[in-house]
């Protein structure tokens, strides 16, 4: 469960539950065929074909259920991100319930992804959205484990895909437990903490939690020379220090809107002008962003990261039109600032325009006023403990 996630992996929508967007990364159609690999092997078939004949009440020859290793291999690894479907969909169920909106459910590599419109900073919101993840994978767990007891013996390889995704899912929502973000088990501390302490504060200190373990994963996985558990080490380290930066932004920046950082009536450039004389203008007004105009029309922004870019040009010669961005973000002067920062980082720019209801641009807002009004937050006495500024925002 996570809000707004963002990769530079592309993902695809294959079908809608409940009107949300289905999709898949294609990091786990990568990875898929190495799971069911994994899954199938002698080794893989071993550790499990003995627990789950216990359960089942009945040999399982781990050599016969070798000869269908892909089978199995490739059955198991599809059941078991059906079982994270499951998992993420009540995560949806639950914060539906308290009218949070989902915008997609992402499954890849590590998993999947509910991303909801917000995250409730009430914490027993949060944590009921929290727990009802790993509790739907103990269910999807006893319901394949249940199943054990109607699959005939006839049927080892059945018996064993059966067996082995109820095993799974429970193991893999005992694992969801472990207080690290982003697991919901970081998600449950934070929300237990957040009883009695301020909700930046509750996070910082689960953060530091997941840090911990993310660490503590990759010192096993290297001891061990297990390349997935360095990969989950690693993955969990940087989750735990990205949702803290986000926290730490969003606490300083709570309350206000585009309105109260924006430059109003922003000065514009005519589209016509050289790059030496942007540089000029630059350099006497202080400004670094500027939209460009022709004819009276906005079309688009030029900035001093586009000057930077046509370094090599004539600038005597080259006008601002031939650098500009054209598609630069637009944020409604009501909108909420942190929100606004979001689009802007997502779109990997430094500024926005600025609209008012009617749609006309009223002013333009920058990464420098954010960080600007960031600061003055944190000596005001925000707790502003992180480093958001340098390690870029979210």
């Amino acid at each position: 469960m996570r809000v707004h996630p963002r990769s530079g992996m592309r993902s695809y929508t294959v079908a809608r539950i409940w009107a949300i967007p289905i999709r898949i990364n294609i990091s786990l159609i990568l990875f898929l065929p190495l799971l069911a690999y994994l899954i199938g092997s002698g080794q893989g078939i071993t550790l499990y074909a003995g627990v789950i004949g216990s359960l089942a009440g009945t040999e399982l020859d781990p050599a016969a259920l070798a000869e269908f290793r892909w089978l199995i291999g490739t059955l198991a690894a599809l059941g078991l991100f059906v079982g994270v479907l499951a998992h993420e969909l009540g995560h949806a169920w639950m914060a539906r319930r308290y009218g949070i909106g989902i915008e997609s459910i992402t499954l890849w590599i590590f998993g999947g992804v509910a991303a909801l419109e917000s995250i409730p900073k009430e914490w027993n919101r949060e944590f009921w959205i929290a727990i009802v993840g790993p509790i739907t994978s103990v269910a999807v767990g006893v319901v394949f484990l249940l199943g054990l007891q109607v699959v005939p013996a006839s049927q080892p390889v059945l018996l064993f895909v059966v067996g082995w995704l109820g095993v799974i899912n429970i193991v893999l929502a005992v694992f969801n437990c472990i207080p690290a973000f982003p697991m919901d088990g970081g998600r449950i501390l934070r929300a237990l903490l957040a009883r009695n302490r301020p909700y930046a504060s509750a996070t910082r200190m689960a953060a530091r939690i997941g840090i911990t373990f993310g660490l503590v994963f990759v010192v096993l996985g290297v001891l061990a020379f297990d390349l997935i558990l360095i990969l989950v080490g690693l993955f969990v380290y940087g989750a735990a220090k990205n949702e803290s930066r986000i926290t730490t932004v969003a606490d300083l920046l709570e309350g206000l809107t585009v309105a109260d950082l924006m430059r109003p009536d922003p000065q514009t450039i005519p589209a016509d002008t050289t790059l030496q004389a942007f540089s000029d203008r630059m350099f006497t007004s202080r400004r670094t962003v500027f939209p460009v105009e022709r004819d009276g029309e906005l079309v688009g922004v030029v900035s001093l990261d586009n000057l930077k870019s046509a370094r090599k040009l004539d600038r005597e010669t080259v006008t601002v039109a031939e650098i500009l961005s054209s598609s630069s973000v637009r944020v409604r002067r009501e909108e909420d600032a942190f929100e606004a920062l979001a689009a802007i980082n997502t779109a990997r720019t430094n500024h926005a325009l600025v609209e008012d209801g009617a749609g006309e641009v009223v002013g333009i807002v920058t990464f420098a006023e954010f960080a600007e009004t960031m600061q003055f937050a944190a000596n005001a006495g925000k707790p502003a403990r992180e480093s958001p500024l340098e390690e870029g925002i979210v």
